[in-house]
């Protein structure tokens, strides 16, 4: 039996062709440059643009799934990282975004400080929007106070701060590694080791939330993550979600009611379904018809809790 790769990396796509090349050009470019031997996949959740001819015919290396159908990011990612499980688990996962560009050196420095910190399972890139400028790209476990930030209009000065789940600026401005409750999902290495304790992405998330209840899970487990400013990924943010925007907001708010029904206790629910009732009433206000028909699908969720 071969041994088994240090990394595989897996890319899970819909619709965004153009971009998914882009990323697996900037990817192998990273790899060859670094001289490092790494699997690729990717999952194509049944996209209507030719991304699995182009794949097939531009890079014959990269393992495709050709999916008819697009059962969300999670089930996805999945059904890619159980087939690697099932054969040769490689030492890490790097789960990426079709709409990521990975710059130079940014796969060995995730590695690296994998390696040097033997209790990380799981490790975030600094995220750059594609004109250079930070993203945040790692943040605190959300509680009551980040959903008021994202219900409510308050003060601007305070989106930038720990209250809304931010960490410092100044963090992602050297080289040093921070940890972090959890990464933003765009570019997240894990280690197979706490993919293999904790179990793979829930795929009750269809998108959306599922990368902060896998690290969760792995904090409670006694796996830490970080944030590695010397991998530097460009971001091109929502492009996958941004083409279906109503179904994107009830997934968004819908796996937001599954996470802090899982992590939060009885009072903190009640207390965030109140302000998501709150919230979600004053967006009704003066809303399309279309929209206010997907709050009202968002309230189902909540009230459910």
């Amino acid at each position: 039996m071969p041994e088994a790769p240090l990394l595989t990396v897996v890319i899970v796509s819909w619709n965004v062709r153009n971009l998914l090349m882009a990323c697996l050009r900037s990817l192998q470019a990273d790899l060859a440059q670094a001289g490092l031997p790494a699997d690729i996949w990717v999952v194509d959740n049944g996209s209507a643009d030719g991304t699995p001819e182009v794949v097939a015919r531009e890079f014959p290396a990269v393992r495709l799934i050709a999916r008819p159908d697009n059962p969300g990011f999670a089930a996805a990612n999945n059904q890619a990282m159980r087939a690697v499980l099932e054969t040769a688990p490689p030492r890490y996962f790097w789960l990426l975004n079709p709409d990521t560009e990975v710059l130079p050196g940014a796969t060995v420095a995730l590695i690296a400080a994998m390696e040097a910190h033997p209790r990380v399972g799981v490790a975030g890139a600094k995220l750059l929007y594609p004109d250079g400028s930070l993203q945040h790209s790692a943040f605190r476990f959300p509680g009551l106070v980040q959903l008021a930030f994202d219900l409510f209009p308050l003060p601007p000065r305070l989106y930038e701060t720990r209250l809304n789940g931010r960490y410092p600026r100044q963090l992602y401005d050297g080289d040093a590694p921070f940890y972090v409750d959890h990464p933003l999902g765009a570019a997240m290495m894990v280690r197979t080791e706490a993919v293999e304790q904790v179990g793979l992405l829930d795929e009750g998330y269809r998108i959306y939330c599922e990368e902060i209840d896998w690290c969760w899970r792995m904090r409670r487990a006694g796996w830490r993550a970080l944030c590695i400013p010397a991998a530097q990924v460009i971001h091109h943010t929502g492009r996958s979600t941004g083409q279906v925007p109503l179904s994107s907001f009830v997934n968004l708010w819908t796996s937001r009611a599954q996470l802090y029904a899982r992590h939060h206790g009885p009072v903190t629910r009640r207390l965030a379904w109140a302000l998501v009732r709150a919230g979600m009433r004053r967006r009704m206000r003066g809303a399309p018809p279309e929209w206010q028909e997907a709050i009202r699908q968002v309230l189902s969720a909540w009230e459910r809790l």
